[in-house]
């Protein structure tokens, strides 16, 4: 069904804006106005598959331009079940009334997606990975997965770019690009090796959480002790700083670049909801600190939800960075410390979620989930500590990695909160009430590290 580029587009924009705000990659805006910049019919027929770049401004369309990559299907009738999300719309075609809707929630159309994208594998069957995601995954034949980037950036994609250059340097832990496809330029899908694991790091430590609060029971005491698992997580991203900082090189450290990060993303927040002046004074510190350890390419958005628990270590996935800060901030050289405080962040993130799930917690169950956090968290620490080659990118102190480890958990927490308020605004009460958990221990970084302090005790 060759429809008409023209004819289309206006149309199409019209339609679009209520299906994206439904939509788990789409990053909210006030006043979203949408303009089509591409539409191409990757199969005729009925129904049709098309391909269209969208470009969505807020503020009625005078913000900043953000691009999304849309497979669309095109049908006489809706698919059967279709999930609501899914639906775009109706409108007139010159075969007559046409239904619109996310291809790739339709098995049939997301199939033939996955031929053009990855026509080498051949591949026979295709099924979505569940699970909330800032973009859509699928599986294929159960032994490869594809990737497609929603919202798009003119060039190379990050987590392309970081998976085959830690391939380069021959590190296994990362899921290397099978197929990337590319158009003009700019990376739209990749297609990796299906991983079998034990689940990722949000179910496994889910699980151990139940068990403790259902047998009231300290978390060493429990079968699914989460302890040895985090003690391993800690040590595996310890070796993934390493090969980054082979695969990028390594380079001096810039607090006052982290500070104006820091600070632009505090104010990103819609006003009243921190208590920014006290945060910007943690923030300053950055500033005058000598003892900040080196900067490198590092993750960005580290959490328990990026790993996979494989046979013998964890996996490490989605090299985007925070998908609401802007793409040259995710890029940027940062402290290995930054990830550190992300998995910091998600122990704590786990354990809160958890305990939500319980209902009305006591006390008992409060203090069994800060045990279970503060657990994981040092042993976390303790297995990243073992790899001795990981030091040279840290601060020469111990004082100065502690202080500089609690403001990038500041920061992380600021950005959760920016987070939850525009996805998930039940949910903002827990990193705001870390962002004052961390307001109060208020240490300072040291200028320089003690003469005589051994720098790894």
């Amino acid at each position: 069904m060759a429809i008409d580029a023209d004819d289309f587009s206006a149309e199409l924009a019209r339609l679009l804006p209520p299906f994206l705000a439904g939509q788990r990659w789409f990053a909210a805006v006030e006043r979203p106005r949408v303009r089509i910049r591409r539409v191409d019919t990757l199969v005729d027929g009925w129904p049709s598959l098309l391909w269209v770049l969208a470009e969505v401004r807020g503020d009625g369309g005078r913000g900043e331009p953000s691009w999304y990559q849309i497979p669309l299907g095109a049908a006489s009738e809706r698919p059967d079940e279709l999930p609501d999300v899914a639906h775009v719309g109706h409108m007139a075609t010159p075969r007559g009334e046409a239904h619109l809707f996310d291809a790739l929630a339709d098995e049939e159309l997301a199939l033939e997606f996955s031929s053009i994208v990855a026509p080498e594998l051949d591949v026979t069957t295709v099924r979505a990975q569940p699970g909330e995601q800032s973009n859509t995954s699928l599986v294929l034949d159960e032994r490869y997965i594809l990737k497609v980037f929603r919202r798009v950036q003119p060039g190379p994609n990050l987590d392309v770019e970081v998976t085959e250059a830690l391939g380069r340097v021959g590190y296994g832990a990362v899921p290397v690009p099978v197929a990337v496809w590319r158009r003009s330029g700019t990376d739209f899908a990749v297609t990796r090796r299906f991983e079998r694991s034990r689940g990722d790091g949000v179910e496994l430590a889910t699980a151990s959480l139940r068990e403790m609060f259902n047998r009231r029971r300290p978390p060493r005491d429990c079968k699914l002790d989460f302890a040895r698992e985090a003690y391993q997580l800690g040590s595996d991203v310890a070796r993934l700083h390493v090969a980054l900082a082979e695969a990028f090189g390594p380079e001096p450290a810039d607090g006052g670049s982290w500070a104006d990060d820091m600070s632009a993303q505090l104010h990103r927040i819609a006003s009243g909801h921190l208590d920014t002046y006290r945060i910007e004074e943690v923030y300053q510190r950055l500033r005058t600190a000598d003892d900040l350890g080196s900067a490198i390419r590092i993750h960005g958005d580290l959490h328990l939800g990026q790993v996979l628990r494989v046979a013998r270590s964890w996996m490490v996935l989605d090299f985007e960075g925070e998908p609401d800060r802007p793409l040259d901030e995710r890029r940027r050289p940062s402290s290995p410390l930054r990830d550190v405080a992300g998995m910091t962040r998600s122990f704590h993130y786990a354990a809160g979620l958890a305990l939500r799930e319980t209902g009305t917690p006591d006390k008992e169950l409060r203090l069994l989930a800060d045990a279970w956090s503060e657990r994981a968290i040092n042993t976390f620490l303790s297995g990243y500590a073992e790899v001795d080659e990981v030091h040279r990118l840290l601060p020469q102190a111990r004082a100065s990695r502690d202080a500089l480890l609690s403001v990038f958990e500041m920061d992380k927490a600021v950005y959760e909160v920016a987070y939850e308020l525009a996805h998930r605004p039940d949910l903002v009460d827990l990193p705001i009430r870390a962002v004052e958990r961390l307001l109060d221990y208020d240490d300072e970084l040291p200028e320089q590290p003690p003469e005589d302090e051994d720098p790894f005790a």
